[in-house]
């Protein structure tokens, strides 16, 4: 069991204060003392009150919404612990925002995920720990480490028991086979895939499923909703070629309004996701969340002590207990 004062800290910022008090309830450390404040014209104003001068500190910051103010936050956070003489900063991102803007992909246009890596490194940070990064090739945006964490072995002991046996898993569009055939290897389930086209920001139609689905339950899986378009878009195609049940996990739900109401309306019986974001309390009932706190907090132990982070990806009990 950790203590304070064995040269680790832990401290949250404002984004998910909620999932950092469950990860310092898992390794037996308090969170920090931080003052984080704004000013009356809006800027933020950050102030450790613990000593970690020397210290191997951790901060606990999602750059969920709103991004811009949580990004900024973790900035400010990271300068303030490298200029108080912290030996390590480690920022621990469990949700990485503008991910999705990844690559340059029309003229004039920004690679921001670049850009925000490029800010993080900047401010002092000498790591990064984070979770189910929309792509891959992100970690190589980074000049310092990235240990890349996945829900799936967290969120797969509870789809064991709510599929049962002859389950298929369902990606919703090319770009996600992968995921998918990565849950589909540890649930021993089939695998098919939805051909997807995008009409606008928020606007998706799924028109060809590859694989049969009749009379089968199926697990959409993707690694982030906001509006649900691609979630339900395949589930109303599923639906249509005669699936018995269908369940969708995602590791990151971010729904807005419409997503909440489509996810509502949809034949999604079930969402599985985590709590990488807050948990909205006004989320359809139909949404399951499972925490990643054991996961995330057996990842700070091991990156202090210096041990693998990778041996976590599969080791998972029945019980969503993480074990060496």
């Amino acid at each position: 069991m950790l203590k304070w004062g064995e040269r680790i800290c832990i401290f949250s910022g404002n984004a998910n204060r909620a999932l950092s008090e469950k990860i310092s309830l898992e390794m037996g450390i308090q969170l920090g003392d931080v003052d984080i404040s704004k000013f009356p014209d809006g800027e933020i104003f950050v102030k450790f009150h613990s000593n970690i001068r020397g210290a191997d500190v951790f901060l606990i910051q999602p750059t969920c919404y709103p991004p811009n103010e949580t990004i900024m936050e973790l900035l400010i956070m990271l300068d303030a612990a490298k200029r108080a003489s912290a030996a390590r900063v480690t920022a621990v991102i469990p949700f990485f925002g503008y991910a999705r803007q990844d690559r340059k992909d029309q003229p004039r246009v920004p690679i921001t995920a670049k850009l925000i890596a490029n800010l993080i490194t900047a401010a002092g940070a000498s790591r990064v720990l984070t979770m189910d990064l929309h792509s891959q090739q992100i970690q190589g945006f980074f000049d310092i480490p990235v240990d890349h964490l996945y829900a799936m072995p967290v969120l797969v002991p509870y789809l064991k028991k709510v599929l049962g046996d002859g389950a298929i898993v369902v990606s919703p569009d090319s770009g996600s086979v992968k995921l998918a055939q990565s849950y589909s290897d540890m649930l021993n389930a089939g695998l098919a895939v939805v051909a997807k086209r995008r009409i606008d920001a928020s606007s998706v139609e799924s028109s060809h499923l590859v694989g049969d689905v009749a009379g089968r339950v199926c697990l959409i899986t993707d690694d982030i909703t906001t509006t649900a378009g691609t979630l339900t878009a395949a589930a109303n195609l599923l639906k249509k070629e005669g699936a018995a049940k269908i369940y969708a996990a995602v590791s990151h739900c971010l729904l807005t309004d419409i997503g909440k109401k489509r996810i509502e309306e949809s034949p999604i019986d079930q969402l599985i996701t985590t709590d990488a974001v807050p948990v909205d309390p006004n989320l359809p009932s139909k949404i399951k969340i499972i925490s990643i706190a054991r996961l995330l907090g057996e990842a700070i132990v091991r990156i202090h002590e210096g041990a693998s982070v990778s041996s976590l990806f599969k080791i998972v009990d029945n019980n969503n207990n993480v074990k060496n």
